[in-house]
């Protein structure tokens, strides 16, 4: 199985690929604030890269449940100046992870290689058209409601055929767009529209969703499900539960994990994939 993103091809099976998670806003959940200057986003995304990062995902917008949005200009002027500083500093594929299609054109202008799409139930298509425009790779993200409702009362008859319906019909979309099923991923947005009950549910079907042929993204990264299943209040302090989901979706054959603690990560996906080769 292929995936291209950009000037990058990655082919599946292959170990899993650990995308690093760059926040340059202020209000993002687990590190807002922290990564916002220049200096300071390069740094972490050089260490993320030396400690193993296969990719890295900068965003310019919380998508915490009930964030506020921000201006695209507002988001341009904090991702493209780290864009731009990073391609030149690293070799690895760089991702925006935005709703906005003109923020996502400014980012691949500046050099990124996909796109991270939380908005892909989206209806209009000009998030599509430039991904299709700049050949770039794109995560399309299930997600009910948007970050300001998600998590008012997500209800679903059954989550796990809800969403494989979803993916179904986003790449059908895609296509009809003139993506090509080779530019996507897939995610089924754990956290977003979602109840404990219904993120664990997806959990244990993920193998279900490799009937698409697609590599599967998986983000749960320090998210506020694994407080409530293990009492664990502070995001920082979620580590030990996102590292069983990661050594489980490895089991599982995702394909990429989206992570704020990449060396952790990176040594359990490499054990969990010695035992289960």
């Amino acid at each position: 199985m292929l995936w291209r993103a950009g000037r990058f091809e990655f082919h599946f099976p292959r170990p899993t690929l650990v995308m690093g998670v760059l926040n340059v806003t202020p209000d993002s959940f687990s590190d807002g604030g922290q990564f916002v200057s220049l200096p300071a986003a390069l740094a972490h995304a050089q260490a993320m890269v030396a400690a193993g990062a296969d990719l890295i995902d900068v965003g310019g917008e919380s998508t915490r449940p009930g964030a506020a949005m921000v201006s695209a200009e507002e988001e341009i002027r904090r991702v493209v100046p780290v864009i731009t500083a990073l391609v030149k500093r690293c070799q690895v594929p760089l991702s925006i992870d935005t709703q906005k299609p003109e923020v996502a054109r400014a980012a691949l202008a500046a050099g990124a290689s996909l796109v991270n799409d939380i908005a892909a139930n989206r209806e209009d298509v000009a998030m599509w058209e430039c991904v299709r425009e700049f050949n770039a790779g794109y995560v399309a993200m299930h997600m009910q409601g948007t970050p300001q409702t998600m998590q008012a009362q997500p209800s679903y008859t059954d989550v796990v055929a809800e969403v494989d319906a979803f993916f179904t019909d986003r790449l059908a979309r895609l296509r009809a767009a003139g993506v090509a099923p080779e530019q996507v991923v897939l995610d089924p947005g754990i956290g977003f529209g979602k109840t404990v009950a219904h993120n664990v549910q997806l959990l244990a079907a993920l193998r279900q969703f490799r009937s698409h042929g697609r590599p599967l993204l998986l983000g749960v990264s320090r998210k506020s499900f694994l407080g409530a299943l293990t009492g664990v209040a502070r995001p920082e302090e979620r580590l030990p539960g996102a590292l069983a989901c990661a050594a489980l979706a490895v089991r599982d054959g995702v394909g990429i994990l989206r992570v704020h603690d990449v060396r952790e990560t990176v040594q359990v996906v490499r054990v969990a994939e010695a035992i289960t080769a």
